[in-house]
């Protein structure tokens, strides 16, 4: 999954012949899971038609401050059937980040003196978020002191640069000012972003989901867990720049982003072995699994057949995990999960000390909509100090983004 998916883009297209380019570039974001919407400046509609790119976004494209025609038929979540003014203010607080390109020579002089005479540059003396550039212009006019000014004073106002390439040109000429390639820009997108996302370059190991104990070939003892819990951690973390490892037991939960390792598991040993594999290198541990507490002590070799009316299965302990990862722990933030339904503070209070936790997960079958097999979780956290914060009942997805805060906070405190 990247980066990109889920953000909502304006996309600000000038009057350069590269404008062709951004047909590509909207159906790249749209492959990438973002929201785009276009806004052209008018002499853009020479080279690129509104209807295009409406209909590869999905949504209406704007160039005027009003509705003077139809220009797009599409309609999408910014349009309003019965609005006559395109709200620049609205558009530049609706977007995540806003990519100008191409950016002529005369769009970035607008940009950096304010001539607010179109509504691309009203959107963008608007915005709030983040601000990207792609230069497009013939060689000449991309090294003239006028548009070095521009670039360095745009840089200065906090806009970044995508850097035009080096190739043929529209004039016929062969030198830098060709508007970066879609494919080019979408990268440098997405490195930017995750390079300055609060977990980048933090490893976090995260196991999820139940284990199987075998009994014999066919039947094992399990538990009720689907793993979502720990799904949508990684996937958090996963968001927030981190490489994750997610040691899974057995769930059909799969992962989409790049981001993830996903091993998966099927007994308490297994997933013993794989925690202790990745644990030293890790900078974050977080064990969501429902282990199994004991297994059979003996597997029968073959399927065993019904014919007493009793049956007895010796168990033994398993391998205590998390006790495991706290006893070598040296410098990671390691948080456990407990399902309690009695004593709970209590008994989440001596686990933190039994097992050297830095935090756990307090969950208590006592709440309804907290446990196994449910969309919804409702937790406590309590952490080393003993600090006590009760949570409402929410999402396992709004669950996951506490638990990703906590560990920022631990970070950058």
């Amino acid at each position: 999954m990247s980066v990109l998916s889920g953000k909502k883009i304006i996309l600000g297209v000038s009057g350069g012949i590269a404008a062709y380019k951004t047909a590509t570039l909207v159906r790249l974001f749209i492959k990438a899971g973002a929201h785009v919407q276009v806004i052209m400046t008018p002499a853009s509609k020479d080279f690129v038609t509104p209807l295009t790119l409406s209909t590869l976004s999905k949504n209406p494209v704007y160039s005027t401050f009003y509705n003077e025609e139809d220009e797009t038929s599409h309609k999408g979540e910014l349009a309003n059937q019965n609005a006559q003014w395109n709200n620049h203010v609205e558009l530049g607080l609706w977007a995540d980040l806003m990519v100008i390109a191409p950016a002529t020579a005369n769009t970035l002089s607008k940009m950096v003196n304010g001539n607010c005479d179109n509504l691309l540059i009203a959107t963008y003396l608007s915005a709030k978020c983040p601000v990207y550039f792609a230069p497009a212009m013939d060689l000449d006019m991309y090294k003239h002191p006028s548009t070095l000014s521009s670039f360095k004073t745009l840089q200065q106002f906090g806009n970044i640069i995508i850097p035009a390439e080096s190739g043929e040109l529209a004039s016929g000429l062969s030198g830098e000012g060709r508007m970066a390639e879609p494919e080019n820009i979408i990268a440098f997108l997405e490195a930017d972003l995750l390079s300055k996302l609060p977990l980048k370059g933090k490893k976090i190991l995260i196991t999820a989901g139940p284990t199987y104990e075998a009994i014999d070939p066919v039947r094992f003892i399990g538990n009720h867990s689907s793993g979502k819990m720990g799904f949508d951690i990684a996937n958090e973390a996963a968001n927030h720049g981190a490489e994750v490892i997610l040691i899974s037991g057995p769930t059909h939960f799969k992962v989409k982003n790049t981001q993830i390792n996903l091993i998966r598991v099927v007994s308490a040993q297994q997933m013993y072995d794989a925690c202790h594999e990745f644990y030293n290198n890790v900078d974050v541990a977080i064990a969501a699994a429902a282990v199994a507490d004991y297994r059979p002590k003996n597997i029968a070799e073959q399927k065993i057949k019904k014919s007493e009316a009793c049956f007895t299965i010796e168990l033994e302990k398993t391998k205590d995990i998390l006790a495991s990862l706290g006893e070598i722990k040296k410098s990671q933030f390691l948080i456990g999960f407990a399902l309690e339904t009695e004593n709970e503070i209590e008994n989440a209070k001596l686990k933190i000390q039994k097992k050297n936790l830095d935090l756990i997960v307090l969950n208590s079958l006592q709440d309804e909509g907290a446990g196994f097999g449910k969309s919804t979780n409702k937790v406590t956290f309590i952490d080393k100090d003993f600090t006590i914060e009760p949570m409402d009942l929410k999402s396992k997805e709004d669950v996951a983004v506490d638990i990703i805060n906590k560990i920022i906070n631990h970070y950058h405190a």
